[in-house]
């Protein structure tokens, strides 16, 4: 009776350490699927912790690119890197996304997100001005592709400030020219203002300084003659 005993619970422990494997391995799948892949990356993502989002996410969509989760994770990765202020990154995937995707409903999105990028990099009115420049030009392709949707109507206010600052710099130039008399290289900033940069609250400074520097020049050719 022992032996039997003893053989019983043998088979019985071997059951259970099979049921036991077939349930972890269940499990395992459970943790794994798209959706719960998704859903961790998406906690992480709002709890701050974007380098571990931006891993689940692209786990994502490297372990199941059919999935209709794995657009949103590519998604999810651009805006990890957004909210991680690594605008560079999140312009990269946020042009891949629209490139490889160009009828997705989320484009208005991607491509307001991309002058995001580039308005959050423009730098002060004493320097190099490129940012602004991609950002004016971002919100304007966004304006004119989707003028009806929302992201279009947020993007409107920001395509002004990026002119205003492009303008703002335009008109610094305009005045270090000025204050070392150097009037005609000064009037021809001054100009540019005037003509693409009108309408920002910049016209009445600028429609002074024209015409004093006009004035000036008038009596640099003056002093000439004599």
């Amino acid at each position: 009776m022992r032996r039997i005993y003893l053989k019983i619970s043998c088979v019985i422990f071997i059951v259970i350490c099979i049921s036991a494997c077939g349930w972890f391995k269940s499990g395992y799948i459970g943790l794994s699927s798209p959706e719960a892949l998704y859903q961790r990356g998406y906690e992480y993502y709002h709890k701050g912790k974007y380098d571990q989002a931006i891993e689940v996410f692209q786990r994502v969509t490297e372990e199941y690119p059919l999935s209709k989760l794995a657009l949103m994770a590519e998604l999810g990765v651009a805006d990890s890197y957004f909210s991680d202020e690594h605008y560079d990154e999140a312009e990269m995937s946020y042009s891949d996304f629209m490139n490889f995707h160009p009828t997705n409903e989320n484009l208005p999105y991607v491509m307001y997100q991309i002058g995001m990028c580039h308005y959050n990099q423009m730098s002060s009115i004493d320097r190099d001005q490129s940012q602004a420049v991609m950002a004016r030009e971002s919100f304007t392709q966004l304006m004119t592709r989707f003028p009806s949707s929302k992201f279009a109507f947020m993007g409107e206010k920001k395509l002004r400030e990026s002119k205003k600052r492009l303008g703002e710099h335009e008109f610094y130039v305009g005045q270090f020219y000025f204050k070392r008399e150097q009037y005609n290289a000064a009037l021809q900033r001054f100009t540019i203002v005037a003509r693409e940069y009108e309408n920002l609250g910049m016209d009445y400074k600028v429609s002074y300084y024209i015409e004093e520097t006009k004035r000036r020049l008038s009596g640099e050719q003056a002093e000439e003659k004599e």
